[in-house]
This record gives structure tokens, sequence and C-alpha cells, in this order.
């Protein structure tokens, strides 16, 4: 049974956007990014589609406690955890298989230690920060930082990369440009000090798998675009990305509100006119943000309604129109509601809700909440 507000994750629509990020990238490696629960998505389904499916040849994580739940679901993959581990988690971490980042000396002798106390060797890439200023190494630093770890009995260094902070956006392209190239320089220092080519150079998220030239890169990193949107408004749309997550809901109430009544906590909002308001068992602690009261919009019977007064924990109402307009209300308690997703003509994506709330859609689906039941469909489930 589906409850009231749930989430319907189109699985096909993932697998789509990821081939046409491997249309981008050529021969390279795809690492589908599931951290946050996939975006929100559902880490463990998009995680099992994509290794049922052959749509990513990796996984990326956040934490340790994401790795653990993917291998406890069965995945195999390789995923690599996109930022070093804290000491305490390094024996959970070889034990799963984790690939994970170094990004100094210290973190080096760590997984040294740890893969010669558990007996496995510490698999892992080197993050170099050419420009994040968040983690890794610095770019002059790296040559000697992988000499090291070559050195070292239980350590395996597989991989170099790092992140671009504006490669999804039009006006800072020939600053990502140059970082890049100084990605580049980095790494055939390291291929010159240690003797050999890492199998596993990376920098591209979205934006950069979408705008730059891939030339060195044998992996690529493709996030947002993943789920079905562009990172930025002015990333080229140069693919076609469909959105994978639906928000949907019924109507718990409708009710007759008389000009002159106030609706919701704070008494925001004052009717005009005699007028149809009904409920919906969504809040802000589904993910639809408080930010919503007064600005956002949801779809009855493929029409666009206006959210009226304040959103509550767990309910928001949304204004039917005028009696003048519908002597009967338009719509009934139970009737379906699209909250985000498509419904008849009208759509309200996670683009628009970001705009409305002034954030980046990456936050609208990974705010959508646990509780907020998620229905995979597609993929080739069984």
């Amino acid at each position: 049974m589906l409850y009231a507000t749930h989430a319907v994750v189109d699985l096909d629509a993932i697998a789509h956007n990821l081939a046409q990020a491997r249309s981008r990238a050529g021969d390279r490696a795809v690492l589908l990014p599931v951290k946050a629960d996939a975006y929100g998505h559902g880490a463990v389904a998009v995680a099992a589609m994509a290794q049922r499916s052959g749509a990513a040849d990796w996984l990326g994580v956040a934490t340790v406690p994401e790795a653990l739940e993917l291998r406890a679901a069965g995945i195999t993959l390789p995923v690599l955890k996109l930022s070093h581990c804290f000491p305490e988690e390094l024996d959970a971490a070889l034990a799963a298989d984790l690939v994970f980042a170094v990004v100094d000396e210290q973190t080096l002798r760590r997984a040294e230690e740890a893969g010669a106390r558990t007996g496995r060797a510490a698999r892992v890439h080197l993050k170099v920060d050419t420009g994040m200023r968040r983690i890794g190494a610095e770019p002059e630093q790296a040559p000697a930082l992988a000499l090291l770890a070559e050195s070292l009995e239980h350590v395996e260094l597989e991989g170099i990369f790092t992140h671009l902070p504006v490669s999804d956006m039009a006006d800072d392209q020939e600053w990502t440009a140059a970082e890049i190239d100084l990605f580049r320089l980095v790494v055939a220092a390291v291929h010159s000090q240690i003797g050999r080519r890492l199998p596993w150079v990376h920098a591209t998220p979205s934006g950069g798998t979408l705008w730059h030239d891939l030339a060195d890169m044998t992996l690529v990193r493709p996030g947002i675009m993943a789920y079905g949107y562009f990172p930025d408004a002015s990333t080229p749309r140069v693919v076609e990305l469909r959105p994978a997550m639906e928000v949907r809901s019924r109507l718990s109430f409708v009710k007759r509100v008389g000009a002159g009544q106030t609706v919701g906590y704070g008494r925001t909002w004052t009717a005009e006119q005699d007028c149809w308001v009904a409920t919906v068992p969504v809040g802000y602690a589904d993910g639809y943000s408080r930010r919503n009261s007064g600005t956002g919009r949801m779809l009855v019977h493929g029409r666009s309604w206006p959210v009226v007064g304040r959103v509550c924990m767990d309910q928001t109402m949304i204004l039917l129109g005028t009696l003048a307009d519908f002597p009967e209300p338009p719509a009934r308690a139970g009737d379906e509601v699209v909250v985000m997703g498509r419904q008849g003509d009208e759509t309200v994506d996670a683009d628009e809700i970001a705009a409305t709330i002034g954030t980046i859609s990456y936050e609208v689906t990974c705010a959508v909440a646990r509780r907020v039941v998620r229905h995979h469909v597609g993929g080739g489930q069984d």
C-alpha cells in the first residue's frame, strides 16, 4: 500500500540519463553518485538498477555507512568514498572493499596501518585540491604523496581526482579550463614520479561532463544529471534528461472559507472572496520547505493551485478557486495531488521549486524525507 504522500522514482529515467552521460563520456567509465540516498531517490534501488543494467561502472558515496548499506543489499560494484575516512571507520571501510580518498601523509599512513591490521590492502584515490578549497592535497604535494603511497605495503594507489567548483557555470568556463589544465599537469607529474599511469583519473561532475574536453580522463561522475536535472541554468542543454522523481499525495480535506477569514499559522493569508481551500498531508517534515508558504503551487486534476498560508510540519493548504468560479468544489478529498512532477499538461519540477524557495534542485530532491515512501518503477525489476 502507498501512503498518501509518496515518491515515485522512475529507474528507467535514471538509466536513460546515464546513457546520455555515456554519450558524452565516450569510452570512459561512469561513476554514479548515490550519496545522500541517491540524491533522495533511494540509494539501494538505484544502485541495484545500475548494477543490473550496466548503466554505471562505479558508485560514489559520502559516508562509510552509505557504503555499508549498499554492500548489505548485495551491491558489488566498485564504490568510491569521495572523501577520506576517519580513523575509527577504516576497518569497516576495508571490510566492505570500499575505495576511499587520501588527502595527505596522515591519511595515507592511517590507511597503511588499517591495511596491516586487517590484512586487506587499502585501495585509495589521491584527492587533489585544484580550486575548491575544501579537501585535498595541494597540487605541488601530489607527486610526493603518490610516491609515498607506492612505498607502502598495504596501500594500493588506484586513482587520482579533483572536483570542479564552477564547471557548470557559463561565466566561469575560462577559469575551469585553467583548473583542468592544472590538474592534467599534476597527473603528468604524478605519473612521472611513480613510473606508471594510474588507471582512474577523474575530475568532471555533471557540468564538466557536459561542457569540457575529457581528454586524459578515464572516468566521469555525472551526479544531478543522472537524476534528470542540469546543474545550472547556464549549463548547455546538449543532452535530453528526464526527471526521475515525482512526489504525489491526496487531498485529505476540502472546505469552504468565507471572505475575510484567515488560513493557517500566523493568519498570514486572508480570503478576499468566498473560496474553496484544500488540505494536503505534506509539510516541511516531508521535505516540502516552509519557504513554499504563499509561493508554491501543486497540481490537482491537471490544473495548478497556489499554496496559501504557512506550510505546516505535516500539512499544507492550497486554494481551489472561488465560489464565483466553482459553485461546487472542483476537487474532493481523496483526489490525487502532484507536489512535484507532471499531471496533465502541467509540470512542477525540482528546478521550479528550487527557484521558488531560493535553492538548487539538488537540495529539493535530497530534502524529500525518509517517511515519504519511495515507490520504484521500471529498471528491469523482478
